[in-house]
């Protein structure tokens, strides 16, 4: 008869409730029960437990257990509980006594799925337990498996295991000093994460021909803008989209845990994977709206969230579903997501940089001068209409990529020029532009919150009348209004501008052409 209590951490959303997990011993008919909302993994955890238990030498109590996971309200789910409540049952017992000051600072946290054998196997989602259990100065052990995981919270304190075993003799403090330092039992972790290998770069000079696109790619780099390129197939859309990474600026610490956190909660990825990256996701247009915004019974962050800091890459964004398109309007505005289900509701950042490439018409080839497009009016209109108006008023860049001419694309590979920038000449431009808005705004351009813009974009007279007029004669909308005044003061701080000129206010527009060509539906290229 006794009563013990482990600690470990749950997960909703991005946040890592502690959770305690108490274990009673009582006397009566066997019966092991688990309470505390526990998921259908977490239930199925008795068998585990009592296997690993049995295997590893230890007598498994007779009687009533009761396990209880607080607070009660809090979904728990996954295999993550399997170790707590195993030492949980071993401390109950008295098989297992902790000695005092053995692990280092207390509560110690213990995460780890137990095989039959009483092996550790890895959990997902314990770099943002890591985190969470660091801001609290508590130390976590974990599966060796999940090390890596864990390496890259600063400041944590994290000792990996091997099995169950290692575990408790770790707390009963035998042979401590040898089995820390044993391939076999316990190693501490360093809290420095290690390099991560260097990936082959892709290079803006790569790109024959295509300045104006170029141009637009300094320009949402520099100040996170949303964009979407059309033009016909192999003018290289994909191309320019692979090369945005290259011009962004490396992660901060604090971004880089933050991405982390984020992969390390999804169905699919680790934590430790890419650290210190910005992501590149780019969905298949099959894709669903739980996919692309995130759901599921468990509300999983979705590609919205993966590519926080990073980039989206929607090719051939027509072929989406409207539906999912749609879903993509509020996260472009906030930056969040907000994912609710029946018995959770989770909510991620999204801040991430939007870049869609299409077709100018179903067959690809409207307007190119090769003459082969023979969609109609009604055609090219219909196929337009998969992306709605208010869409496109949330993306700042909408330019066109026409189809490279042979002569730029046989030539050979030249000395470079004013006019091949290469990605590291652009990512300097990027840096400077960023910095510079982060020094008078607090924030990218993109970022700014529109009751500040007005106030923060200086505009020269002659600029503020062309703006006028462009806003008359193309009849844009308020929204549209503000994307072009954001696109010219990232143009202005690109010169270092103090002021938007007029010069800045024509090329923003430029670079909204594409919106301005979807409000009539032209016939085919002559």
């Amino acid at each position: 008869m006794g009563i013990a209590a482990t600690y470990c951490r749950g997960q909703l959303g991005l946040t890592a409730p502690l959770v305690q997990v108490e274990v009673n011993l009582g006397a009566g008919l066997p019966v092991f029960s688990i309470v505390g909302l526990p998921a259908t993994a977490v239930k199925e955890s008795k068998e585990r437990v009592r296997a690993a238990l049995t295997n590893s030498g230890f007598e498994f109590p007779a009687g009533r257990i009761t396990v209880n996971l607080a607070p009660a309200d809090l979904p728990k789910e996954g295999g993550r509980f399997d170790l707590p409540i195993a030492l949980g049952i071993l401390m109950a017992s008295r098989q297992v006594l902790e000695v005092p000051g053995a692990g280092g600072s207390l509560p110690r946290e213990f995460y780890g799925e137990l095989s039959l054998s009483g092996e550790l196997l890895p959990v997902r989602g314990l770099t943002l337990a890591a985190a969470h259990a660091a801001q609290e100065g508590h130390e976590i052990i974990v599966p060796l498996a999940n090390v890596r995981d864990t390496r890259i919270v600063r400041h944590g304190r994290t000792l990996g295991a091997r099995s169950l075993l290692d575990v408790c003799a770790h707390l009963r403090g035998e042979d401590r000093r040898r089995r820390l330092t044993r391939a076999s039992g316990l190693a501490r972790v360093s809290a420095a994460p290690r390099g991560l290998p260097v990936l082959p770069a892709l290079d803006l000079a790569d790109v024959r021909g295509q300045q104006l696109p170029k141009r637009a790619l300094v320009i949402a780099a520099a100040g996170f803008h949303s964009l979407l390129m059309s033009g016909p197939p192999g003018s290289g859309k994909t191309m320019l989209a692979q090369r945005l990474l290259g011009l962004l600026p490396p992660l901060a610490p604090a971004e880089a845990l933050e991405v982390a956190t984020i992969a390390s909660v999804s169905s699919l990825e680790s934590g430790a994977n890419g650290y210190g990256r910005r992501p590149f996701r780019a969905p298949h247009h099959t894709a669903s709206a739980n996919a692309i915004v995130g759901g599921g019974p468990q509300a999983r962050p979705g590609e919205i969230s993966l590519a926080h800091r990073g980039v989206l890459f929607l090719d051939e964004l027509p072929e989406f579903d409207r539906r999912v398109l749609e879903t993509l309007r509020e996260p472009l505005e906030n930056r969040t997501v907000v994912i609710s289900r029946a018995r959770v509701q989770a909510q991620y950042p999204a801040a991430f940089q939007l870049v869609a490439a299409m077709n100018p018409c179903a067959c690809g080839y409207l307007g190119d001068s090769s003459g082969k497009c023979r969609c109609t009016p009604a055609q090219i209109e219909t196929y337009r209409a998969r992306i709605s108006g208010p869409l496109l008023d949330r993306i700042d860049l909408l330019i066109e990529v026409p189809r490279v001419p042979v002569t730029d694309i046989a030539a050979p590979v030249a000395a470079p020029s004013a006019a091949s920038i290469t990605s590291a000449e652009a990512a300097r431009v990027v840096a400077r532009a960023r910095q510079r808005q982060l020094a008078l705004r607090g924030c990218l351009n993109g970022e700014l919150p529109q009751s500040q813009l007005q106030s923060r974009a200086r505009l020269a007279p002659e600029a503020s009348r062309l703006l006028e007029q462009v806003f008359e004669r193309l009849g844009l909308t308020a929204r549209s209004y503000h994307r072009v005044l954001r696109v010219a003061l990232t143009i202005a701080d690109l010169e270092e501008s103090d002021v938007i000129g007029s010069a800045h206010v024509a090329e923003a527009v430029q670079l909204r052409r594409v919106a301005a060509s979807f409000r009539s539906a032209p016939g085919p290229a002559p």
